[in-house]
């Protein structure tokens, strides 16, 4: 497979940004980005698969599913260094026990905004 393809909560407004501030494309060639509120095969396999996409993005990079902390960290290593908020998130996730251990802190900044905002979780299949 080439390229990454990403599935990611489409009403989170921080997963949205970091999808698209990440500037992968240079560095992986084709990018598919996926909104699990949407459904479809993508988002399917992923919960058959086990991934409980309330809880963490995904990614299919190279064969291989990167989950949570590990799909933050690998967007970190593959994108460009360009722009303020690119190098921060690079700063922070490209070590990867720094994202293990934000990344809860991060899941649960996402559901209390997404509470606040009045959205609901992920439908499971």
């Amino acid at each position: 497979m080439s390229g990454i393809k990403i599935i990611y909560d489409g009403d989170c407004p921080f997963c949205s940004r970091y999808v698209v501030i990440s500037r992968l494309r240079s560095s992986v060639g084709p990018v598919t980005l996926v909104n699990a509120r949407d459904g479809g095969p993508d988002v399917e396999k992923a919960l058959a698969d086990g991934y409980d996409l309330n809880e963490g993005m995904l990614a299919y990079y190279e064969g291989r599913a990167y989950y949570g902390h590990d799909c933050v960290h690998l967007i970190s290593l593959l994108s460009s260094r360009y722009g303020p908020l690119n190098k921060i998130a690079s700063a922070l996730f490209s070590n990867r026990t720094v994202a293990r251990f934000s990344y809860p802190l991060l899941r649960f900044g996402r559901n209390v905004t997404l509470r606040v905002l009045g959205r609901k979780k992920i439908q499971s299949a």
